[in-house]
């Protein structure tokens, strides 16, 4: 089934017009930055958060320019984040292509991520809209709280799921929670309306990276992620988690160590893949992807309001929850 083509169809044409704007305001007459901004523009992206901003606005009323520039900031503020995680997790690839530290070098990252968030800010504040721009600002806090979190936290304790997702609502569920939350408020939505949004985005955003965080168990030159990429870098997510709790080993206990202290090699991770997969940490992950897809339809089938829609919306779902890349 084709989800992105249905969940387009009702937001088509303002969809067109957000791509463009956020198109011309990653530009610069400085020759350095130019060829950078150009080198994020290319790598495009299906666009899923500023599209869940749209959606939300669309089903409670008529997306106008508040919207727009909402998910301006917020799609404007996650490339930033992007672009400065790559630095810090010193990646050499964002989906399948070089990313901006690998391409030029850390100092040009840097920079560039901290211009884009500059741009996020100054089109965020163009919403006139105090509870939209405290909003972002907000969020800029998160994601940053919830990367140092993760980066620090090398204790026993963060062998936890309870960890586990204290991250991912802070590095991913809650940029989706504020795209779903900013649609809302921006045609009017009355405060139920807003935070059952906001709860939907959570969910969404849950969902998305415990599917990013499967990828990791399997090769996948699409994502451009080997796998055990995330224990290379000092992460263990879900499945793991799961492993080590449920089928505890000392050796395996070992090993996830090694991958909190950054001593782990390519061989010692390849055994904790398939430590996870045969102790059914991935079936355990989807199962929770499944809890949590539950929560969300009930958000459709109660506030979203036409056929059109709902069938956009289910797509979302069933794509964020389904993708391959």
């Amino acid at each position: 089934m084709d989800f992105l083509s249905i969940i387009k169809k009702p937001i088509s044409n303002e969809l067109n017009d957000f791509v463009t704007l956020f198109n011309s305001s990653l530009t610069s007459s400085e020759p350095v930055l130019s060829s950078v901004l150009e080198h994020i523009r290319q790598r495009g992206g299906k666009r899923m958060r500023p599209i869940l901003t749209l959606l939300t606005a669309k089903n409670y009323g008529a997306i106008n320019d508040t919207t727009h520039y909402a998910a301006m900031g917020l799609e404007l503020l996650h490339t930033a984040s992007l672009v400065h995680d790559d630095v810090v997790d010193e990646s050499s690839e964002r989906r399948g292509q070089p990313s901006v530290n690998a391409s030029y070098n850390n100092k040009v990252a840097v920079l560039t991520g901290d211009y884009i968030l500059s741009t996020a800010l100054l089109n965020v504040s163009k919403s006139k809209n105090i509870r939209i721009i405290e909003g972002l600002s907000l969020l800029g806090q998160t994601l940053a709280s919830g990367e140092l979190l993760q980066m620090n936290n090398f204790s026993e304790e963060g062998i936890s799921e309870n960890v586990y997702f204290d991250v991912i609502e802070k590095k991913t569920a809650s940029l989706f929670a504020n795209c779903s939350e900013n649609g809302a408020i921006s045609v009017g939505a009355s405060d139920d309306e807003i935070a059952a949004s906001r709860d939907f985005g959570l969910c969404v955003g849950k969902i998305f990276q415990i599917r990013d965080d499967i990828f990791d168990y399997y090769d996948s030159k699409e994502i451009g992620k080997p796998t055990g990429n995330d224990m290379l870098e000092g992460k263990l997510t879900l499945p793991i988690i799961y492993a080590l709790k449920t089928t505890p080993l000392d050796s395996m206990k070992t090993l996830a160590k090694k991958v909190k202290n950054g001593t782990i090699n390519q061989d010692e991770v390849a055994v904790l893949v398939e430590y996870a997969k045969v102790s059914g940490g991935i079936q355990y992950a989807e199962n929770k992807m499944d809890e949590l897809s539950n929560i969300a339809m009930k958000y459709i089938d109660r506030h979203v309001k036409t056929a059109e829609l709902k069938e956009a919306f289910t797509a979302y779902l069933q794509f964020v929850s389904q993708r391959n890349l």
